[in-house]
């Protein structure tokens, strides 16, 4: 507890959390107030494009780039808090004096991470109040879909902090902890660049980036393997800041146990990746196809195999996999999907007689087809299946339209908030004085 009580009065002591908090404000307000803008211009406000808003989902049009501020924040903003937290100890002298006391490295660690991630909820008040003035405004909010963003963004402020924490713990410097933090964020960037041109096994390694991982839990979809993954990533990563902050061991024995936590840490998230649960959790089912088709694709028995002859930067392939394959494989876990081309463009293959071809394979049966929307995959694998397709696939949502304007929201954000903010760091630090 006094450990609990110590971290505490670092974290508001820190400027850079104070600056964290300042921030958060304006970044949530300027993507909430213009989410909320373009959704009811949707919706019909002013009689602008009447109708088209029925068919919107609040996860999509207000939630996903209302919270793509918490994102900016925990990439840019969240690890500098982490490494003051974590490095201030080692420059200042009290990690010796930590060093005394009989605890573990690693409960010390968790302590750190316990405090920021408080910090982290303290900052997070701002999408909230995003939230109640969306209710104000007669907005609708599904609980379960709002609960699956605040998720993803919880569990990426964990790797943030994990990250953080670890290269902290390795580096003799603050800045230097700073360049390596911002350096591993930048490798996940160019991992997702990578991914999107060439495919392969680059891409099922971008499936779990930090910025993948936040993209599906703004789309209401948790999967289980990318759960898994995060969770050991931000435990990894704490173990090894807690194996490199004990300075008085050797450096060639904490290099060694850090080898061990790399290849345990390797093997748990390998496991990871074969977990195949996952849960819709938005109100429109975007990614899951109709109830009744999933009852008639839980019909198919055996491998199902797609061979696809689009290149990574081709728009069909985008359609085919994100709005159709994935769905797929939610129903059909056994499912094996191969991209076949020459070029990652695909520019010069459109002579080439089978490219564009989508090949499915089930029981020996192959059938052939060009169209890449679900509609047209479902077809397809009911016809290389032999199962007959369902006649009512459900009503269709209507989604929740809205055409109010966000009234007041740049008052509370461009304004109170800072204020408030302003306000209660200058009393705690009368206070400290």
């Amino acid at each position: 507890m006094w450990l609990l009580a110590k971290e505490w009065r670092e974290l508001v002591a820190a400027r850079a959390f104070w600056v964290l908090l300042a921030a958060m404000g304006p970044l949530v307000g300027f993507a909430f107030i213009g989410a909320v803008q373009t959704y009811a211009e949707a919706s019909g406000f002013n009689g602008t494009a009447a109708g088209v808003g029925e068919a919107f989902s609040p996860l999509v049009g207000v939630w996903a780039p209302t919270f793509s501020a918490c994102e900016l924040a925990a990439v840019f903003l969240l690890p500098f808090v982490g490494i003051r937290l974590v490095a201030g100890d080692r420059q200042s002298g009290a990690l010796k004096l930590e060093l005394q006391q009989p605890m573990s490295s690693a409960a010390r660690i968790a302590t750190k991470a316990l405090i920021l991630m408080a910090g982290w909820i303290v900052a997070s008040l701002a999408p909230l109040v995003a939230v109640v003035l969306w209710r104000i405004y007669g907005g609708a909010i599904y609980a379960p879909e709002l609960a699956s963003v605040a998720l993803g963004h919880l569990l990426n402020a964990a790797l943030t902090i994990g990250l953080a924490a670890a290269m902290a713990g390795i580096s003799e410097h603050p800045s230097t902890a700073a360049i390596l933090t911002l350096s591993a964020t930048v490798g996940t960037w160019i991992v997702n660049f990578v991914a999107a041109v060439n495919g392969g096994w680059w891409e099922r390694a971008a499936a779990y980036t930090p910025t993948a991982m936040v993209a599906e839990f703004q789309h209401g979809l948790i999967r289980l393997d990318v759960l898994l993954v995060a969770i050991l990533l931000s435990a990894a990563a704490l173990l090894f800041a807690a194996i490199w902050l004990r300075i008085g061991v050797r450096v060639r024995r904490r290099g060694l146990e850090s080898a061990a936590l790399a290849a345990l840490a390797a093997l748990a998230i390998g496991a990871a990746t074969h977990a195949t649960r996952s849960w819709d959790v938005s109100e429109d089912r975007a990614n899951s196809f109709p109830v009744a088709d999933e009852a008639a694709l839980g019909r198919i028995r055996g491998h199902l195999s797609v061979e696809a002859h689009l290149a990574p930067e081709d728009p069909r392939r985008f359609d085919l996999d994100r709005r159709a394959l994935r769905k797929l494989k939610r129903v059909l876990p056994d499912l094996t999907v191969t991209y076949i081309s020459a070029t990652s463009i695909g520019l010069f293959e459109q002579n080439s007689p089978h490219y564009g071809e989508v090949w499915y394979a089930l029981g020996g049966r192959r059938v052939m087809s060009r169209v890449t929307t679900a509609e047209g995959v479902l077809e397809a694998v009911y016809d290389v299946a032999q199962v007959a397709p369902p006649g009512d696939t459900g009503t269709l949502f209507r989604g929740h339209p809205l055409a109010v304007p966000p009234r007041g929201a740049a008052w509370v954000f461009y304004g109170i908030w800072p204020a408030v903010v302003a306000g209660v760091g200058l009393a705690v630090y009368r206070r400290r004085r």
